[in-house]
Parts: C-alpha cells; sequence; structure tokens
C-alpha cells in the first residue's frame, strides 16, 4: 500500500453514500474537496521537491479506481487533479514552486489547442475558450492548450504542424461558464473556461513535444500521453467493477416481475455476469502490463518506444470500451430497476458513456494503434 492510499481508503463508503449529493451539486462539495486534498491524491505526479509523491503508474491506477468505484465523478475530479501534475517537472524551479508548491496545491487541466499564444517580450499574450474544464473548483490554476503564434503567424514545428504550449492560467483570471448540465460525469465541474489578452509569462508555459522534464526521474520518462489514457480507463475500470458490486446486490434479492426465483438464478444472468467479469478483468490485465513494460524502460533511462507509447494507449482504449460493455450488461441485467434516479446502476451508465467520448480513449485511438501494429509512418507525438 501507499500512504495515499491509506489515507484515501476510509473516505471511500461516505462518497459513495454521497453520489446523488454530488452529482446534483455538479463539482465536488467543499468539504469532500477538502478531505481529498488532505489524503495528497492531487499530488501524486507531482515532484517530490514539490510535497508531492512522484509515485507509480499503478498507484495513481488504483487511487482512481477505486474512487471511481464509489463515484465516477469523483474518480474523475481525481484523475484530472493528479495527471495534472506532471508538467511540474517541466517548469523552471521558481515558477514550478509558485505554482505545485504547497501541499494543498491542485492544478487541472485541457490539453486541447483551443487558445492562442501570441508572444510580447517576455511572455505570451493568451486567449481562448476550452471545453472540458474538470475539477476546477478546486484547483488554484489551470491549463489551457494554445497555439504558439510569432511574428504574426503561427510557430511551426514541421510543415504542416504548429507548437502547441501548454500554459499554466491563475484560476481567478479566468471565466467560467456555468454550462456543465450534462448527461453523465455530472459532479466533475467540466465546465468551459475563457480568458481574453491575459498576460502569462513565459515561465508559465511549455511544449510536452519540445520541452524535457528538468526532473529526471522514471515518472517524467512515463509517456504523458500514455498516463492520462491510464487515467480516463483507470475511472472507467472503476465504474465497471462498481457496477458489477450492484449488480451482484441487486440480483440476490430481486425476483423479476412473473418469475418464481431471484434474479441471481438465473442461467443468463450468471452466464452475463461472467462475461462482464472476464471482460473487466481480461482488460484491466492488459492495461497493467503495458504499464508495467512501460516503467521498467523509464526505470532504464531509455526514451519509450513508439511500440510500448502504443500498447498503453491501446490498453486504455481497450479497457474503458470492456468496461462500458461490462456496465451495459450490469444495466441491462436489472431490469427495470436500473432506469430509476435511486438506482447507482443508471448514474454508472451515464457516467460511462461520458469516458468513451474522450479523446484519450474514443476509438479513433484504435486507429494510432493499428498503423503502429501495421508498420506504417505514425506522429508519435500523442502517443
Amino acid at each position: 500500500m501507499h500512504p495515499v492510499l491509506d489515507r484515501l481508503a476510509p473516505l471511500l463508503p461516505g462518497i459513495a453514500a454521497r453520489a446523488a449529493e454530488i452529482e446534483q451539486a455538479r463539482q465536488l462539495p467543499p468539504d469532500l474537496a477538502s478531505d481529498l486534498v488532505a489524503t495528497g491524491v492531487f499530488k501524486l505526479c507531482v515532484p517530490r521537491d514539490l510535497a508531492g509523491s512522484e509515485a507509480h503508474p499503478l498507484v495513481l491506477l488504483e487511487a482512481i479506481e477505486t474512487a471511481a468505484r464509489a463515484d465516477g465523478s469523483v474518480g474523475w475530479n481525481i484523475m484530472i487533479g493528479a495527471t495534472s501534475g506532471t508538467t511540474a517537472a517541466y517548469l523552471a524551479p521558481e515558477a514550478a514552486r509558485l505554482i505545485h508548491g504547497s501541499p494543498q496545491a491542485v492544478t487541472g487541466g485541457i490539453f486541447a489547442p483551443r487558445g492562442k499564444a501570441v508572444r510580447e517580450g517576455d511572455g505570451w499574450r493568451v486567449s481562448g475558450s476550452w471545453q472540458w474544464a474538470s475539477g476546477n473548483a478546486q484547483a488554484q490554476w489551470m491549463k489551457a492548450g494554445c497555439i504558439a503564434w510569432e511574428d504574426g503567424k503561427p510557430r511551426m514545428l514541421r510543415d504542416g504542424v504548429p507548437e502547441v504550449l501548454t500554459v499554466y492560467l491563475p484560476r481567478d483570471r479566468i471565466k467560467f461558464a456555468d454550462n456543465w448540465y450534462v448527461s453523465g460525469l455530472c459532479g466533475t465541474g467540466s465546465c468551459d473556461m475563457s480568458v481574453d489578452d491575459l498576460v502569462v509569462p513565459s515561465a508559465h508555459a511549455l511544449s510536452l513535444v519540445r520541452d524535457r522534464p528538468r526532473v529526471d526521474a522514471p515518472l517524467y520518462r512515463f509517456p504523458v500521453f500514455g498516463l492520462l489514457a491510464m487515467g480516463c480507463a483507470a475511472v472507467a475500470l472503476g465504474i465497471a467493477r462498481g457496477a458489477i458490486d450492484d449488480l451482484v446486490t441487486l440480483a440476490g434479492a430481486k425476483v423479476p416481475t412473473l418469475a418464481r426465483r431471484p434474479l441471481a438464478e438465473r442461467t443468463a444472468t450468471q452466464a452475463d455476469i461472467a462475461r462482464a467479469e472476464a471482460g473487466v478483468r481480461s482488460a484491466r490485465a492488459f492495461l497493467l502490463e503495458a504499464i508495467a513494460t512501460a516503467w521498467r524502460e523509464a526505470e532504464q533511462g531509455t526514451a519509450i518506444s513508439i511500440e510500448q507509447r502504443m500498447a498503453l494507449r491501446l490498453a486504455a482504449t481497450h479497457a474503458t470500451e470492456a468496461a462500458a460493455k461490462a456496465v451495459d450488461a450490469c444495466y441491462t441485467l436489472a431490469g427495470g430497476s436500473s432506469v430509476y434516479r435511486t438506482s447507482p446502476l443508471q448514474r454508472r451508465f451515464r457516467d460511462i458513456h461520458v469516458i468513451t467520448q474522450h479523446m484519450m480513449v474514443a476509438p479513433p485511438s484504435y486507429e494510432v494503434a493499428g498503423r503502429v501494429v501495421l508498420g506504417l509512418p505514425t506522429d508519435p507525438s500523442m502517443l
């Protein structure tokens, strides 16, 4: 076990009991956010010299997964806040201490380059609007993807590929739209955010493609986008495990209409729940294998191969898909019971089908992985 996991575990029953409240609030209730900050879970990927854990990815996976088993939105909040800590390793020491140095520091981020950063002296003038500002209620800084502009035109990495910067924005300078009214992951506060002509110091901007981490440790050699995809999959796997828990509890007590035996005694129920269990376990095993292999390469100090980067993205996408199938099966097996707002299965059903839309684990990820498998030229920048 890890100390953060030890501190997180006692909160999980209370999180599960507050699922409806979290969904109604559309973000983490302040007291729960404070309790989670105190566990250190949001600092799992922050370097040790910045009051972080610099933890093994498997510790991160377990923290996200167990939280999502209790409530999908809480798992997603933890995933966003924790994985956002990795970019602390890219910042100059003074900026890193300012943004990440406090034990209570929480950051969030959106990698999609929906903003524009225009070079101005020793800084950047940033404007843009971004969707999916998850977990912003407990974050002091939010990161935003921006196309870098210089001398009146985009700064290019190579033909047709502009440079994308990740820019730290202080929360009090951001406008947040109250538009997070959605089908699932309702408690993540993933509203739109925007800034207009905000001047940001150059030390608060970085390129995940061009720059290299200033902290030399295995976690910061591990693929950044692979870590994010793994986090999305961990939320999905936790939700699926929770759905199986829910179905098992229901099946032992429910006697379907016009039936004489409990749901659990039906052979179709037994076969379908077994398939769901097998799908979740096998997909999780593939993900654990991909993480372990990439971690070994990171520990050796070598660049992570494109084949291993592909395996991470493929395993994460497959795990998300398998988790969605398991949740669908549990939802269907529960019959009419699953459609009521009082049923956790309907919430898990809605939550899982929001995750399947995320770019890190959406179906197009299979196409990128397939190009690597087939030996075709592949842009590795998002692997």
